[in-house]
């Protein structure tokens, strides 16, 4: 029963993972294309990593349901390398997002120079390498693997506890320290920029310099504010009580990181776009257009199949304006 319910919430969560994540790199495609900015592609790659993520969970949805399932040991050591992979590509992704703003705050005149196809071409692949190494890495080293699997596919079933020391201390601490000093840093160059403008007013010289640069800047700490506090909030419970239980194994009980902190980890993967889509106008701009043709398309659909009525009906009498006048 607990582990129908299990797969009921990861089958709505999978859903909702794969259609929220789909909807916004569709909308983000028709910005890209518009705009041609060469920064969005960071966005949209976090939208396939989170889509990615979703589709992942879906395996683990087919095990909940079948149960009892025990699949060979590499079957399960190769699919949750998938999800390892899928969820190390989600953080990494929010990094270079990140790190994105902060050029574009630091350096605003050169950040179009800085940011070119290829460069973001090359961090993307960089990006994806790197998280095929993390989730495959004990594929490659079996003594990441533990010899007898006697039950489902899960982190702790599959991977030794050096891996999962490995993954912590070297992925996801440094990102979140990577995240708390770009925000700090950002957050130093708008207060200079606030300083500066200040200043400018009070020698009478406001006119001349318009706040739009500030206001800018305001709206990409925000975002990235947001996006670092739903990181935090989703994975670090699931991180902190994973150290425990590897360090510890009896004094936390494993279920409850698995069901329970791994799920609050993975609801990341849905915040993601939902909250860009909010904070950010052109996606949401891009999203109501999209809901306006498919609603325009809809209606057309039905208005051409009610135009020709069917046997033994009969149209209604026109009134012209002139009638109706009178």
């Amino acid at each position: 029963m607990a582990s129908s319910a299990l797969g009921a919430i990861l089958a709505v969560l999978a859903s909702l993972i794969i259609t929220a994540n789909v909807l916004v790199a569709i909308a983000l495609l028709r910005l890209i294309h518009k705009s041609g900015s060469k920064g969005l592609y960071f966005v949209l790659n976090l939208a396939v990593a989170d889509a990615m993520v979703g589709f992942t969970v879906v395996g683990l949805v087919v095990d909940e349901f079948s149960q009892p399932f025990y699949p060979p040991q590499i079957f399960c050591v190769l699919r949750m390398a998938f999800v390892t992979s899928s969820s190390a590509a989600s953080i990494l992704s929010l990094i270079l997002v990140a790190c994105d703003r902060h050029l574009a705050i630091r350096k605003p005149f050169h950040y179009f120079q800085m940011v070119t196809g290829l460069r973001v071409g090359v961090r993307l692949a960089g990006l994806w390498l790197i998280a095929a190494i993390i989730g495959f890495l004990p594929v490659f080293i079996p003594a990441f693997q533990k010899t007898a699997i006697r039950e489902k596919c899960s982190f702790f079933s599959v991977f030794q506890p050096a891996y999962m020391l490995t993954v912590f201390c070297a992925g996801f601490f440094p990102a979140l320290f990577l995240f708390i000093y770009l925000y700090c840093d950002m957050l130093k160059i708008a207060s200079v920029h606030v300083q500066h403008i200040r200043e400018v007013e009070h020698a009478g010289l406001a006119g001349s310099c318009p706040p739009s640069r500030t206001t800018s800047d305001m709206k990409a700490m925000r975002t990235v504010a947001v996006l670092i506090g739903c990181f935090t909030l989703s994975w670090l419970p699931f991180f902190i009580a994973s150290i425990v239980q590897t360090v510890c194994p009896g004094c936390f009980p494993y279920q409850v990181i698995e069901k329970y902190l791994w799920l609050l980890g993975l609801c990341n993967s849905l915040l993601n776009p939902l909250l860009y889509s909010y904070w950010q106008k052109d996606v949401r701009l891009q999203l109501s257009q999209l809901a306006a043709g498919v609603k325009k398309r809809v209606l057309l659909h039905l208005g051409n199949g009610c135009r020709f009525p069917g046997r033994g009906t009969k149209s209604l009498p026109t009134v012209s304006c002139l009638r109706l006048q009178d």
